[in-house]
């Protein structure tokens, strides 16, 4: 059967102790509507709690909810066991629980999630860095931690060793819930973190958000300005309107700044001035940089040939984008499909 993740926001008055009880309350009739919890977690600081259920459908879990006691989930959607284990660390519930006869588990589901752009570092460097601060791999490309601590000093460390290695790189940082409106496991929360990885010139650029949980952690201090740019809300905004737009339309060989700022509703001048200001690149460079980026996913994942990369990459040229994938990667795209 499917399982699936649900969120349920509650009110401020709910305890972890309250939770575990709804939770009982759903054990005792599960078998009814054919369904099996496997285990939840409970964040009291933002109030909320996500229930992971293996079950035929959507609507048993709401029916089951709705039966046991009435808290019917806000949102649901259909999970991989193994990638909510890769980014929660669990898939049942927590040993230390087991032996309380309520099973109060005060886990919160939020993660920091860090995107790195171009890492070129022995898996082992990688799994014992990672380790050292207490974080889980999701990809090779995207860690997962439960302490802004960990995740910004793990930054700091990678920084390092990219800048020894004069390789490009970019980091991201953004955090979030796993269960939003869209319809992947922390899927705003890894987009964002893929941005913020794109803007970073062999740098860190981290959320506002991030920011302010590390502040909070650390009685306001913050000795990283140097390493670490910081993104503001409205530049977040404008980079998710921005990178949603690209999305969409890298593919048209014909698209045009005057395109994408009419489109995005900034003139000319404003929208120049403000990705500018946010990713040090022109928008035109920004957009080379991203087809580019979008081949070499498909030069890693695909048998297509470089020609036909070129052309779904938006290039209208199969000659210039190897010119310009050798010079950003100084490798040409053939060599790099056959050595990957």
């Amino acid at each position: 059967m499917p399982i699936f993740m649900d969120r349920h926001d509650v009110s401020a008055k709910v305890t972890a102790e309250n939770v575990a009880q709804l939770h009982q309350e759903d054990l005792k009739i599960q078998d009814n509507y054919n369904c099996k919890g496997l285990t939840y977690w409970f964040d009291d600081v933002r109030k909320t709690a996500f229930c992971l259920v293996e079950a035929p459908n959507k609507q048993c879990i709401i029916d089951m909810h709705n039966n046991a006691h009435g808290e019917v989930p806000h949102r649901i959607i259909e999970v991989n066991p193994s990638i909510v284990e890769s980014f929660l660390g669990r898939i049942e519930d927590p040993a230390k629980s087991k032996n309380s006869d309520l099973n109060i588990i005060n886990d919160p589901a939020f993660r920091i999630l860090l995107t790195l752009r171009n890492n070129h570092f022995q898996d082992d460097f990688l799994e014992k860095t990672v380790s050292k601060f207490h974080g889980r791999i999701v990809t090779v490309n995207l860690i997962s931690f439960t302490s802004v601590s960990s995740v910004v000093h793990f930054a700091i460390e990678i920084n390092s060793f990219f800048a020894k290695s004069n390789s490009p790189f970019g980091i991201g940082i953004a955090s979030g819930i796993p269960v939003t409106e869209k319809d992947e496991i922390f899927e705003n929360t890894i987009k964002l973190s893929e941005r913020l990885s794109n803007v970073a010139l062999n740098n860190i650029c981290i959320s506002q958000e991030v920011f302010d949980l590390f502040m909070s952690e650390n009685q306001n201090k913050f000795p990283f300005h140097e390493q670490i740019t910081i993104t503001k809300k409205n530049e977040e905004k404008f980079l998710t309107s921005w990178m949603d737009y690209l999305d969409a339309n890298f593919q048209n060989t014909d698209l045009q700044v005057n395109d994408f700022s009419g489109d995005l509703g900034f003139s000319r001048s404003k929208f120049y001035r403000v990705l500018k200001s946010i990713s040090g690149k022109s928008p035109n460079i920004f957009l080379k940089d991203f087809r580019l980026n979008k081949a070499l996913n498909l030069l890693k994942t695909t048998d297509l040939s470089v020609s036909e990369i070129a052309f779904q990459s938006g290039f209208n040229s199969p000659s210039y984008f190897s010119k310009c994938f050798h010079k950003k990667f100084t490798v040409n795209p053939t060599a790099f499909q056959t050595i990957n």
